[in-house]
């Protein structure tokens, strides 16, 4: 053999061992990228708000549901309902505020978190300001909705919610959506006895939408507040008057019975289904364009070795 020979197999093997190499970093990187898709889905599903429905406490229920859930869990203590969205959620309370940042309200690791309580607050939420946090997540769930308040038709539509705690029913009205930062000390601070005039003017100063309620020192606040997808840093808050006045859903009165909760559950399975089947559907298609590919090789290299046995013949 000679040494132009040598060279020609040297560069055949070399051609092939990048080829099929580039061919895995492709495999790989596509089911990398369908992993990740197929991950968020699942983390976006295990903090749907579907999840905790059965323990919602109702009229109906009598908080039966909820006190199985404060058996698995004693760290909730309320639930939280934000009339026309998807915020409707055990409320949690850690003895420090990160602990609930990763766990659930179940109190299982999960990267959704809960909605939880501010450690510093009373859990009875007899303080003036109470800060429930949340993770902002797409989809809508958690507090991802809360960044929708920054439409103002949004905001003037949606007035109402309620907070369930210490087995009652309390009203929530919204006066106010805030985009600040994490480092607002005058928004999120909790207020004692003195500065909540002061505390009051300020948020309603810094609000991009309000309404006038009529707030005052003597009132109770609450803060829901998330992330921010606008700004570094960035904080989205929904302020509400906590009130022993329990205020009418009229979204939910609006739909049919059952209606939206069906389906939504049709539409998630239907999103899961159309997922499994694409995941599919591109692997086929890898291996397809990889058998594509490795047969159009050995048609080049054959049609190569036979152009060179015939030359090689004529000479």
């Amino acid at each position: 053999m000679t040494a132009e020979d040598t060279g020609k197999k040297a560069i055949k093997i070399i051609d092939s061992i990048v080829g099929n190499a580039l061919l895995t970093v492709i495999v790989i990187m596509v089911a990398f990228a369908f992993y990740a898709l197929w991950d968020s889905n699942q983390i976006i599903k295990a903090a749907d708000k579907s999840n905790y429905e059965v323990y919602k406490p109702t009229k109906e229920n009598e908080g039966k549901t909820f006190a199985e859930l404060k058996a698995v869990n004693p760290e909730v203590i309320a639930w939280l309902d934000v009339y026309g969205t998807n915020i409707d959620y055990p409320v949690t309370q850690g003895e420090y505020n990160m602990k609930y940042v990763n766990t659930s309200a179940e109190g299982k690791y999960s990267i959704s978190g809960a909605i939880f309580l501010d450690s510093g607050n009373s859990s009875d939420f007899s303080d003036f300001n109470n800060i429930l946090y949340g993770h902002h997540m797409d989809k809508n769930v958690m507090f991802g909705e809360l960044e929708r308040f920054s439409v103002k038709d949004i905001f003037d539509g949606r007035r109402y919610g309620n907070l369930y705690y210490n087995g009652q029913d309390h009203g929530i009205e919204f006066f106010a959506f805030i985009h600040t930062d994490a480092y607002d000390g005058e928004v999120l601070a909790l207020v004692g006895e003195e500065g909540r005039q002061e505390y009051i003017g300020n948020l309603l100063t810094e609000a991009t939408h309000k309404r006038d309620v009529g707030i005052t020192a003597g009132d109770r606040i609450v803060l829901l507040t998330t992330c921010s997808s606008d700004s570094t840093n960035g904080r989205d808050i929904l302020a509400g008057r906590i009130t022993d006045e329990v205020f009418a859903d009229k979204f939910k009165a609006q739909e049919a019975d059952g209606q939206k909760s069906q389906t939504a559950a049709v539409t998630s399975s239907l999103v899961e289904r159309l997922f499994v089947l694409s995941l599919l559907l591109a692997i086929v298609l890898i291996v397809c364009i990889a058998a594509l590919v490795s047969r159009d090789r050995r048609m080049k290299k054959n049609k190569k070795k036979q152009h060179e046995n015939g030359h090689d013949e004529k000479n």
